[in-house]
């Protein structure tokens, strides 16, 4: 007897991500941005797409020792279905300008819809996200690793820690 999800497709990929690894994945992001920015190598901000990005960004923030933060909320999917874009909380005007000096933070690019939509808010601003898709990978500035299109990647903050049956076999 199988013990593959008969639901599941074979082109269905799952990556897992431990606290752990998106921190350290988040730490390295910081350290490409170090130094990068317009004004000397600083950033002026942080500006966190919620909800995915606010992990990522509070470690980037740290790191630089960037201490003013602020979001943006995005809303692109409905449960697990991507629809269209939009922006349901902005930062704050005075901050963010054309966006030149801003690192604008999210967990991941897919589709590149949400980052497209932040970007024509504010060109200028530099776009960084620890996992990045073929599709979304043109939206973005500095990333740390690229997954295939086809792969889900459930984040830790989704997550439950919770016996899994092997793959093959059960002994």
């Amino acid at each position: 007897m199988s013990t593959k999800d008969p639901h599941r497709l074979p082109h269905e990929k799952g990556f897992h991500i431990s606290w752990d690894q998106i921190h350290r994945d988040s730490r390295a992001l910081a350290w490409r941005l170090d130094g990068q920015g317009p004004d000397e190598g600083a950033w002026r901000a942080v500006v966190a797409i919620t909800r995915g990005g606010m992990a990522p960004a509070m470690i980037v923030s740290r790191e630089l020792d960037i201490r003013t933060v602020d979001t943006i909320s995005v809303k692109s999917y409905h449960h697990q279905a991507q629809g269209q874009a939009q922006v349901l909380k902005a930062p704050d005007e005075a901050l963010m300008g054309d966006g030149t000096g801003i690192l604008v933070i999210d967990d991941l690019v897919d589709s590149g819809k949400t980052l497209e939509l932040v970007r024509e808010m504010y060109p200028n601003a530099h776009f960084a996200t620890v996992y990045a898709k073929p599709k979304g990978r043109p939206m973005v500035d500095t990333f740390i690793t690229e997954v295939s299109q086809d792969t889900w990647i459930f984040f830790p903050w989704d997550m439950a820690l919770q016996y899994v049956e092997p793959y093959r076999g059960t002994d």
